[in-house]
Parts: C-alpha cells; sequence; structure tokens
C-alpha cells in the first residue's frame, strides 16, 4: 500500500466541462494519476498473487474478476491495506456449516478464521507516522468571523481513546455491550468510536438535532451501558444547548446509564439539567491514571461478524430498523471504497459534511484507517453559504464531500470556489444523499478548479456504496461512473433479466461482506429478509430504480416504490428534480405520484421558491416548458402549486413514499414525527390531500 499523497493527487487531469458534448467525458484522467493511482497498484498485486489476469488499468476487467472470484479479491484488499489475517490465496472464504456457500444471501459468513479489530488498521498508521494528523474538528464562523478548531495527532488518537477504552471497561462496559453518544460532529465522537471498537462494544450515535424522544427510539432498543453527550451544538449562527434534553434521554433509556458528558458550550458556572455526570475531560483523566497502573488495554480480537456498531433506518414509518455491521465487513468495504475509489492515502484529508445520525458519519471517521485525517465540520452547510469552502481552503482537503443541495446553494448564491478561496489541495468533490444534476457536475468542473466529482449511490444498509464516481476515472456528467469493485450490480426487469440502457430495479447479485450481520432484535431474520430479499429471492433489491448504459456508467432515477408512473409510461422523481431545481426561482421540489380510485393518477409538483420570489403564473410556464421540452410532455404535472417546505428525514431525503400515501388518504400510514426535520409540514400536506377532488 502507498504511504504517499502525492503522485496522481498532484495532476488535476484533463476535461472540458460546460463545453464537453453530452456523449464524452467532462473530466478525463490523465496517464499518470491512472499509472498511480492506489487501484492500479492494486491490480498489479492481485495479478501477481490472486490471480487476476487483465491489465492493470483496465477497470472493466479488474471488476468483473472481483465479482466473479470474491474470496480470492476480497482477501487481495486485505492483504494489499496490511490487515492482519489476510494473504494467503485460496484461504476459506466464506462458510455455511462445513461447505463453502459463497453465493448464500442472506446469511453468508465471510473468513470464519479471522480474529481481529476495527481499529487495528488505525493504530497501524499511527506506528508509522504517530505524529500525523488523524482527525481534525472545526465548526462554522462565530458571530466575529472566527472558528473552532482542535486537531488530533495519530499518536493522540490512540492515547485518547485508549484511556477512554480503559475508562469504558472500567464502568464495566464488556465486548458486545452497547456504547450510545448523543452529539454533533465533532473530534470527540471519533474518539469515543474508537474506544468503543477497541474493547469489543458495539456502537450506535445520534446527532443532536434529533429530540430526545426520537433518539430514545433508536438508542433505547440497544439498551446502552453507556451515553456519551455533548451540552449542546452550533448551528446557522446559534448555539443550542441540549443539557435538558440529554437528562430527558437519559431517562427515557432503560436500565441505570452511565452519561459521560462532553462540556464545551455552555457559559461557565451556569446551573445544567445533567445530574451525576462525568465529565470527558475526568472520564478521559481517569483513563489516564488506569493506563499508569495497568498499562494500555488490550485491543480486543474478535470474529469477523462481531457488531461493530448498529445504524438506523430513515425510521419515518414504523419503529426505526437497527442495522447490525460486523468489524471484518466494514473494515475491508472501507478500505475498498477510500483507497481504491476514492484515491484517499496517507497524508490527505477528508471533509464530508455529516452528521453522526447518517452513515457517511461513519464513512469520513473510516478516512485513518488509510493514514487519512478525517475532517469534521460543526454548522450548517448553507449559512453562510461559503462556510463550508471557506473551511475547505483553510484546511487544506484533499476530498470535499458534500449534497448535490449545498452545490446548487452555492450556485445559486453566486459562488465561485476557485476564484474566491485557495484550493489547491483539493483533488476531487464527493457527493451523496440525493442524485447530483448534470449541470452541477459542470458546475464544479467549471468553478472548482477543474476537478472531478465523484458522486456515490449506496446506503446505510451497507454502510458504503455500490456505485460511483472514482479516482483516475472519466466523469460523465450526471452518471456514475461504475459499480464499484466487489458488487455485483445489476438493473433488472420485473422477471429478473438484466437491462442495459433501460431502467430497471437495482439489484446486487452476490454477496457484499459489509451487508448487515442482521437487524437488531429479529431473532428469527424475517425483518431482514423482507427489506431485500422478497422480491427476487435470494438476490438483494435495494429499492433503488437505475439505468446502466453500454460503458458502465448509472444513473439512480430515484426510489422505485416512488415512480411516477404516467399512462405506463415510468419516470424517477429524481429526472424531475434535476430539471425543475436547475430553474431560477426555484429553492426545491417535490413531485409525487398519488394512485386514486378506478385507475386515476394525480401528480402534483410542490415548490419551494428562492428568497423573494413567488410560484406564478410566469414560474409555472417555465417549470412547464421545461419539463415538457427536457424530459416528457407525458410528465408534465397536474398541479403546480406554492409549498411552505418539503418534509425530509434527518439525513435530507425527500419523504415522497409516506407523503404520497397521506396525499391518497390511506388510513394505515404510520409516519413517525421525531425522526422528521419538519414535522408540521405534514399536517400541510395532509390538507392537500383533503381537499384533492378525484
Amino acid at each position: 500500500m502507498s504511504e504517499s499523497g502525492t503522485g496522481a493527487g498532484t495532476d488535476k487531469g484533463t476535461g472540458t466541462g460546460a463545453d464537453a458534448p453530452d456523449d464524452a467525458p467532462i473530466w478525463a484522467p490523465s496517464p499518470q494519476q491512472v499509472e498511480e493511482s492506489e487501484r492500479t497498484e492494486f491490480a498489479r498485486g492481485a495479478a501477481a498473487e490472486y490471480g487476476y489476469t487483465g491489465a492493470p488499468d483496465d477497470y472493466a476487467a479488474l471488476h468483473a474478476w472481483s465479482v466473479a472470484e470474491l474470496g480470492n479479491f476480497w482477501s487481495a484488499v486485505g492483504r494489499h491495506f496490511e490487515v492482519p489475517g489476510f494473504g494467503a490465496p485460496g484461504d476459506p472464504l466464506l462458510a455455511e456449516g462445513d461447505a463453502l456457500a459463497v453465493d448464500a444471501m442472506p446469511g453468508a459468513r465471510w473468513f470464519p478464521d479471522f480474529r481481529g479489530n476495527f481499529v487495528e488498521a488505525v493504530l497501524a498508521h499511527e506506528v508509522r507516522n504517530p505524529g500525523a494528523s488523524a482527525v481534525i474538528a472545526v465548526s462554522e464562523p462565530f458571530d466575529d468571523g472566527a472558528v473552532s478548531r482542535s486537531e488530533l495527532s495519530f499518536s493522540q488518537l490512540r492515547e485518547e481513546s485508549a484511556a477512554l477504552a480503559a475508562r469504558l471497561a472500567e464502568a464495566g462496559v464488556r465486548p458486545g455491550d452497547r456504547v450510545a453518544a448523543y452529539v454533533p460532529d465533532i473530534a470527540e465522537g471519533i474518539v469515543a468510536f474508537y474506544a468503543t471498537a477497541w474493547i469489543g462494544a458495539v456502537w450506535t450515535a445520534c446527532g443532536q438535532d434529533y429530540a430526545p424522544a426520537a433518539a430514545a427510539a433508536r438508542m433505547g432498543q440497544l439498551e446502552p451501558k453507556v451515553l456519551i453527550a455533548a451540552d449542546g451544538y452550533r448551528n446557522a449562527g446559534k448555539w443550542h444547548d441540549k443539557r435538558a434534553d440529554t437528562a430527558d434521554l437519559a431517562e427515557r433509556l432503560p436500565g441505570d446509564v452511565r452519561v459521560i458528558e462532553v462540556r464545551r458550550g455552555a457559559e461557565p458556572g451556569a446551573p445544567g439539567a445533567l445530574v451525576g455526570a462525568e465529565s470527558w475531560d475526568e472520564a478521559i483523566a481517569r483513563g489516564r491514571k488506569l493506563m499508569e497502573e495497568n498499562g494500555e488495554p488490550a485491543v480486543e480480537k474478535v470474529p469477523f461478524d462481531h457488531p461493530l456498531w448498529v445504524l438506523f433506518s430513515s425510521g419515518t414509518t414504523g419503529t426505526p430498523k437497527g442495522i447490525v455491521h460486523g468489524h471484518g465487513g466494514v473494515l475491508l468495504e472501507h478500505l475498498k471504497v477510500l483507497g481504491l475509489h476514492a484515491g484517499l492515502r496517507a497524508g490527505d484529508r477528508l471533509l464530508w459534511f455529516t452528521t453522526p445520525s447518517w452513515m457517511m458519519w461513519n464513512y469520513r471517521t473510516s478516512a485513518p484507517l488509510v493514514g487519512a485525517t478525517a475532517v469534521c465540520f460543526e454548522g450548517h452547510p448553507t449559512r453562510p453559504p461559503e462556510a463550508l469552502w471557506e473551511a475547505v481552503a483553510r484546511e487544506e482537503v484533499t476530498i470535499f464531500g458534500t449534497s448535490p443541495g449545498q452545490i446548487l446553494a452555492s450556485r445559486k448564491a453566486g459562488i465561485r470556489p476557485a476564484a474566491q478561496f485557495d484550493l489547491s489541495a483539493l483533488r476531487a468533490i464527493g457527493s451523496s444523499g440525493s442524485t447530483m444534476p448534470a449541470d452541477s457536475f459542470r458546475w464544479i468542473h467549471d468553478e472548482v478548479g477543474g476537478v472531478p466529482t465523484l458522486s456515490i449511490s449506496g446506503g446505510t444498509d451497507v454502510v458504503s456504496a455500490f456505485a460511483g464516481g472514482q479516482d483516475a476515472y472519466p466523469v460523465y456528467a450526471g452518471e456514475l461512473s461504475a459499480a464499484y469493485l466487489g458488487c455485483d450490480l445489476r438493473s433488472w426487469s420485473p422477471e429478473g433479466e438484466d437491462l442495459t440502457g433501460e431502467v430497471g430495479e437495482m439489484v446486487i447479485a452476490r454477496p457484499m461482506p459489509s451487508m448487515p450481520v442482521e437487524f437488531w432484535n429479529d431473532a428469527d431474520g424475517a425483518r431482514y429478509r423482507s427489506a431485500y430479499f422478497e422480491h427476487f429471492p435470494g438476490v438483494w433489491r435495494h429499492g433503488d430504480w437505475i439505468k446502466i448504459n453500454g460503458r458502465g456508467g448509472v444513473t439512480i432515477h430515484g426510489r422505485s416504490d416512488a415512480t411516477l408512473n404516467r399512462n405506463g409510461i415510468r419516470m424517477g422523481s429524481a429526472d424531475i428534480y434535476g430539471v425543475v431545481e436547475e430553474i431560477e426561482g426555484v429553492a426545491e421540489a417535490f413531485v409525487l405520484g398519488v394512485e386514486g380510485p378506478e385507475a386515476k393518477y394525480w401528480m402534483p409538483l410542490y415548490i419551494v421558491p428562492a428568497e423573494g420570489t413567488e410560484v406564478d403564473a410566469t414560474l409555472r410556464d417555465r417549470i412547464t416548458a421545461a419539463i415538457r421540452a427536457d424530459l416528457s410532455p407525458r410528465h408534465v404535472p397536474d398541479e403546480i402549486s406554492q409549498a411552505p417546505g418539503i418534509p425530509h428525514t434527518k439525513t435530507g431525503k425527500k419523504l415522497e413514499v409516506p407523503v404520497t400515501a397521506i396525499l391518497a388518504g390511506r388510513e394505515d400510514v404510520n409516519v413517525d414525527r421525531q425522526s422528521i426535520d419538519n414535522p408540521d409540514l405534514l399536517d400541510w400536506y395532509v390538507k392537500r390531500g383533503a381537499e384533492h377532488r378525484w
């Protein structure tokens, strides 16, 4: 594995941005970038030891080998990144009883002889370069323009994680016990996660934008022994005191929960709502004392599928699902996506705007696995609109991960990042959370210094990506570059036939090691099978509607359960948003396809206008003309209305499915309002559904 952050990162490739023809890439790597990429280096090693016979720079051949030879591929990943326990070609891969079961889904058991721990890969980099930066945490600007900032070297990350691990163990936390966190995106959250994994305990986290009841609906299922909570967080220029909410949350959790409080924003001497909580500083100091007496605690060696963390589904309907991922699967998957696809190396810096509630926090927090720096950002992504760009420049970020919404907000605010900030260290822009419109790809190329867009698509379900852009690979506007290595991604017809150039259901035909170990409290696996494997037995159906073109590029058209079906012609909501949200005066759009009695169909489009704009006849005409010209006359909405807002999950996804059911007047809709960013908006949509006349 390369330990250098130079080479491919010094050459920004070529491209023509907005001038590129529709069938040409807007960015392409130079021969030097391809030659020096981590992926090419990996392919050479796979050819030498694991039977790969293609050219090192032939991605299609490498991908075909990776899904045909799962055992050799994933062993090669472990060997390339020097994970203890990997390296012998032909070692057992998957086991079911005494028989290998390479295609078992669900229930594949990977590497039965593995004993290790996620944090071992991080500690290896501490040995190689203890003074290198492992974690940087910054905030949005304060009123005077200053920001808060903290930094931990690999040596400091090791010491603090070990100290907290020692304190947790002294408090009775054992392998398999749960540690919960109620924190913003701060360095203490990363330390707490590593400490938890260190002793074989199970991590779960929730951002402090969740109310206590919503956080308890998730964490309470796990019966945590320890709750680590911050006294508050900064967002949009305000300090939000969360001490009372933390006390409320602790009361809602079952059992006697020990609370460790990160005290950082409350006024000195101000009365707090927490009684009997141990401060973070006290816990770290006590852990250091224990290490002086007993030495650093040993890293717990666990099986491949030992639970590492429990992530939760959006949970807008019914009880949020606890999705359990194992140490080995996450370790291999994150080494692959960060090292081979993002091209992240030792010395690089990864800032991905996220909260601990979202899987991208886990993804970003894995940057130290490859010796890179995880950069946390506490604050609002667009208030002020330049705050994130300033952080990217100031911290010399290598890869900046964001959302299509933040990119669109930057465009509409007139920000020109490369002209306004020093982005010389920036090598790529990552995007996730929703579909990135083609024009945003072009804007990134033209206004962010000619860098490529690494748009990805995955999910909490696998805490990774199935497909996306990648280092040293051509970028086409509006398109995910390719299916990722080890992921047998297909587009299927309803009959289970492979489709090329046509829209179909996204399926994964062979297992991935980061597919869930199980769902929490799902002893017989019924909920797990129902979630992914009922539609196509034995094959993972993700619920997205995609198209794979002849060169392997992937386009996401939206959720398949929210498809717009007009007279038998289907279109994804993402296609509508890609056109409408580009229009001046439109801040955000929300389109729904509602089935009514006697095969009737209602397709309303709700618009949140930009500040100072109204949804009048002129704007409606522009929207209608754009949809008719750029998409399909059949998918012009039945009505275009101004809305006070659009309800999202806490991670920013539009609530298309539940709101469609609300507009249809279904009585079985059970929406968890605590999981929604603005739950009062639901009442507005209930009223719209009641007013509609078929």
